[in-house]
């Protein structure tokens, strides 16, 4: 099974072509926060490049930039070619099949929620609850 689910956040304003078949190719790269804190006590980040085809392609090139948080659902792409060196190039991308749109239209350019006040709530009382 070749399944993944990442959240993060656009790296740049996403590119959008169109292939000589007439079908748009949208490309974008989100910068995802591993779960764990390195030696140093940061959180490392992986950049990784993403591609949507076709009308979410559209969607994505409309609505998306710089800074917005997604969420992707999709599959890992490879593909090599040669180098103009001779050498061997691999390309590893994650062909999007869903893409949410996190941020808010509210949001500032970097992606971060307007900051407003949070409501405490109340602990339930668990008595009688059937879980």
């Amino acid at each position: 099974m070749n399944k993944v689910i990442l959240v993060g956040n656009l790296v740049r304003d996403p590119e959008l072509t169109t292939t000589t078949n007439g079908a748009n190719v949208c490309r974008f790269s989100v910068a995802v926060s591993r779960k764990y804190a390195n030696a140093e006590g940061k959180r490392d980040v992986d950049f990784l490049n993403i591609v949507v085809w076709n009308n979410l392609a559209d969607n994505c090139h409309k609505y998306l930039k710089k800074g917005n948080k997604v969420g992707i659902v999709g599959n890992i792409q490879t593909r090599s070619y040669d180098a103009q060196d001779g050498s061997k190039r691999y390309v590893f991308e994650i062909v999007a099949e869903e893409v949410e749109f996190l941020s808010t239209k509210n949001s500032d350019s970097q992606g971060n929620e307007p900051q407003e006040e949070v409501t405490k709530l109340k602990p339930i009382e668990d008595d009688g609850l059937p879980f």
